[in-house]
């Protein structure tokens, strides 16, 4: 049987949103996040570092290439990567962190979405003005003026896009040197089709998808219910003060409604006969004058006033643009503010707020704290005390072990030797085992091999057991393959296994 019903739509048609410039803390605070986080973007990949002849002079450089990482004094090797793997823990721990204490403050201050469109708006702001002119062109008929802001507008948001992908590739190769490549035509391929879909995505993003990125795209809206609880301090709106709302003529009657039937019903006296009546009671107006101005200042268009949702970034433009209307109309500030929602059943009864930091400083959130610190501390303490040399042994298994003329049984290796200091260093290499083995190398005669400064080596290395000797009848024999920097006291090993012919 068919049905008449139509089917839920998963997707609602973007509404155009021009949100009216405010001032206040937190515009200001955003002013100063946006300020600092562009600046590091933009600027990180020219600030230079010497690390001498060998090594790139870029503070901040991920070198492919050569498979490192190179973050001012510290170079990650690929062998290291439990360092991004802690970074990346570090990272998530302190979004939940944050999330559990403060609600989305990530979406609404930090976020890269959030960062760029509010630096659209800005430009759009400054081409077109502010919200009321915008609203007035959208409406207007394309003519040359309409075209020509239009124009204007794309073009510098065009330019931003074109600026940010390609401070993105300078963290990949030596910023002046793929500069100069990509503007001469000589920079490879992969940086111009890199440049060209990040300047693409954020032309797209930032200046036309903007809140439907937040909405339908990024999955960090549906999974910070996990993260919050009664006590995540986000933005709300104290409908206790601010309802029933009114304006105008409209506040004046509902006010004067109040008074007259305040005063009809007199004193309260008990006893009063079954079935007499009372003057109507009217409840008199609310804080909240209906002014709009909290949803005219949201980069999401809603009404926070409608309580809790799913598309709010928790920016609190909406806190400034109330505060600044409760000054004027002569009302306390914090109709719209950041609280808990056990705040609410709190002041409904006439209680003082909670402080902040009660909210703050809970179980959760230092169990988050917590963990988040000890990690910090377990890269830091890592990074200091690991080595500048470093080895790897891989044994040849093709086949497993050779029986020379002799009788001597022989095992094949591949060691690895890193050497992750400024300058060349020569190592000797050896073993440890308690059985009588002989360790000879490919191309020298004295055990000794020299690595380049920041290079990797690979070693052929031969284990020879006699045919007298105990390792040669065994069918396995361990020992420890050790390197040791000449004239320091760096020294690296790894266990590995000797094969031998076994039970005959």
């Amino acid at each position: 049987m068919a049905s008449n019903d139509a089917a839920p739509k998963l997707y609602a048609a973007q509404e155009p949103i021009f949100p009216k410039r405010v001032s206040g803390p937190f515009r200001n605070l955003k002013w100063a996040i946006l300020i600092v986080t562009l600046g590091i973007y933009y600027i990180t990949p020219w600030i230079r570092w010497d690390r001498g002849p060998s090594l790139p002079d870029q503070a901040v450089l991920v070198d492919l290439g050569n498979r490192r990482f190179f973050f001012f004094w510290i170079e990650i090797w690929p062998h290291e990567f439990y360092f991004v793997a802690g970074l990346l823990i570090m990272a998530g721990l302190g979004l939940f962190l944050f999330t559990s204490a403060l609600g989305r403050v990530w979406c609404g201050y930090t976020c890269p979405q959030t960062v760029w469109t509010d630096l659209f708006y800005t430009v759009e702001r400054w081409i077109e003005g502010d919200r009321n002119a915008r609203l007035r062109l959208w409406k207007a008929k394309w003519d040359f003026h309409k075209w020509r802001l239009r124009v204007t507008k794309w073009i510098a948001w065009l330019l931003i896009a074109v600026a940010t992908g390609g401070a993105w590739v300078f963290y990949f190769a030596d910023a002046p040197t793929l500069l100069r490549d990509l503007l001469t035509g000589q920079a490879a391929f992969v940086a111009y089709a890199t440049v060209g879909i990040l300047t693409a995505t954020t032309f797209l993003f930032g200046g036309f998808a903007r809140e439907q990125i937040c909405i339908y795209a990024c999955p960090w809206p549906r999974i910070q219910a996990a993260m919050m609880d009664e006590h995540t301090i986000t933005v709300a709106y104290r409908d206790w003060r601010g309802e029933p709302r009114g304006k105008g003529n409209k506040r004046r009657a509902m006010a004067e409604a109040a008074i007259e039937s305040s005063r009809l019903a007199g004193p309260t006296i008990r006893g009063t006969e079954p079935g007499a009546t009372s003057a109507p009671e009217v409840q008199a107006p609310g804080d909240c004058i209906d002014c709009m101005a909290c949803v005219n200042v949201c980069p999401m268009g809603i009404d926070i006033r409608d309580g809790q949702q799913m598309e709010c970034i928790t920016c609190a433009l909406c806190i400034d643009a109330c505060d600044e209307i409760m000054d004027k109309v002569g009302k306390p500030r914090g109709l719209i503010d950041y609280i808990a929602l056990t705040d609410e059943a709190n002041e409904r009864e006439g209680n003082t707020k909670v402080p902040v930091m009660r909210h703050i400083l809970r179980p959760r959130t230092m169990v988050y704290t917590a963990l988040w610190s000890l990690i910090g501390v377990g890269l830091v303490v890592a990074l200091f005390i690991r080595s500048e040399i470093d080895m790897t042994v891989a044994q040849i298994r093709n086949p497993q072990f050779v029986t020379l003329s002799d009788g001597s049984v022989r095992n094949t290796y591949d060691i690895r030797i890193r050497n992750m200091t400024a300058g060349d260093a020569v190592f000797r290499v050896g073993l440890t085992s308690d059985d009588v083995l002989r360790v000879d190398l490919e191309g020298s005669q004295d055990l000794m091999v020299e690595v380049p400064a920041d290079e990797t080596l690979l070693q052929r290395v031969y284990v020879v057991a006699r045919p007298e000797d105990a390792a040669a009848a065994r069918e396995r024999t361990d020992f420890r393959f050790w390197i040791e920097g000449f004239g320091t006291e760096e020294r690296a090993f790894q266990d590995t296994t000797f094969f031998g012919r076994g039970p005959q």
